[in-house]
């Protein structure tokens, strides 16, 4: 346990009401930028400098160049997300600089998004919306925009059964699916309830009608799936990403949802966010979506509040709640 540290805390976006109330509580001074959705990297780069405590965005890159504009007093990077894939850990360990994230507290609004697109591109309800509102003359028919019978049987495939794969989990079981999952050290005894089965890849992607990923973005997981992958899937088959844009070649996916190799999409994150792929933007057969699956209010102030006890915590010398470097 380390000497207490009043210093400056900066917040690098425009916070709720709630999350201002709790930095009222701070005993060092708080500076917070105007704008709720952030900062540019030069104001973040000018902001930050002298501060003890950084709470950031996922859209921050928090890199050498940062932390040398902050100076030797930053002891803290509290993440509101939990993905810190923005953060240089290696770069923050040599200064001595704590790194903290917001898990659990988004698992369940992530994943009702993530059941959300499964179900929004498996019964093509945007292309049915798109189509209706497009003033084209229509009567039913027993062809009209038929998709995936999700609660028939239908085979769900999570990659990554952490806590959000396991809460999609449990609204997949909800609708009578069969899931399988990627083997995980974590899930145990709730994996088990569920009845879901454990696959290596390959074999998961073979099997289900929809991957639905939920995976951290590392090294190894960057690609994950390409245009192997796509076509192990399968004609029909749907793939739904709320996890990290570059886990997926979104070239591939392109190409494969414009040729039919996979049936639809729905995504919430991208390679090269906010920028997506050209191709993607003039498919019918793909729900895009800005990168909002913890966006409930509610969750997005308990992410708030949880990245501020985190960088008061390390202030105050205490171990951080949810400490992830070093």
């Amino acid at each position: 346990m380390s000497a207490p540290n009043h210093g400056r805390l900066h917040v690098s976006f425009r916070p709720s009401d709630r999350a201002r109330q709790a930095l009222e509580t701070l005993p060092g001074p708080v500076t917070c930028a105007a704008d709720p959705s952030g900062q540019t990297r030069a104001e973040l780069l000018s902001d930050v400098r002298g501060a003890s405590a950084l709470v950031c965005l996922l859209t921050d890159r928090v890199d050498a160049e940062l932390l040398d504009a902050a100076g030797p007093s930053l002891r803290v990077v509290a993440n509101m997300a939990v993905g810190h894939d923005n953060i240089d850990g290696a770069a923050c360990a040599a200064r001595g600089i704590t790194v903290t994230n917001t898990p659990g507290v988004l698992d369940e609004a992530t994943a009702d998004l993530a059941f959300a697109l499964l179900l929004a591109t498996s019964r093509r309800v945007v292309e049915a919306d798109a189509f209706v509102r497009s003033g084209e003359p229509w009567s039913w028919r027993p062809d009209l925009f038929v998709g995936l019978d999700v609660s028939s049987g239908a085979t769900l495939g999570i990659v990554g059964l952490g806590r959000i794969g396991l809460a999609m989990a449990r609204r997949a079981r909800a609708f009578d699916m069969r899931i399988v999952a990627t083997p995980s050290r974590s899930a145990g005894e709730e994996a088990a309830r569920l009845g879901i089965e454990t696959l290596p890849l390959p074999d998961l992607l073979v099997a289900s009608d929809v991957v639905s990923l939920h995976c951290p973005l590392t090294p190894d997981t960057r690609h994950l799936v390409g245009a192997e992958e796509l076509r192990l899937m399968g004609p029909g088959s749907v793939l739904v990403n709320t996890a990290r844009g570059p886990i997926v070649d979104e070239a591939a996916l392109a190409a494969a949802l414009a040729d039919g190799t996979i049936g639809a999409a729905g995504l919430d994150v991208f390679e090269n966010e906010p920028v997506i792929h050209p191709d993607l933007l003039t498919l019918p057969n793909v729900v895009l979506l800005p990168h909002i699956g913890s966006a409930g209010r509610a969750t997005r102030d308990r992410m708030a509040m949880l990245a501020i006890d985190n960088a008061r915590a390390v202030l105050a010398g205490e171990p951080a709640p949810t400490q992830v470097h070093p």
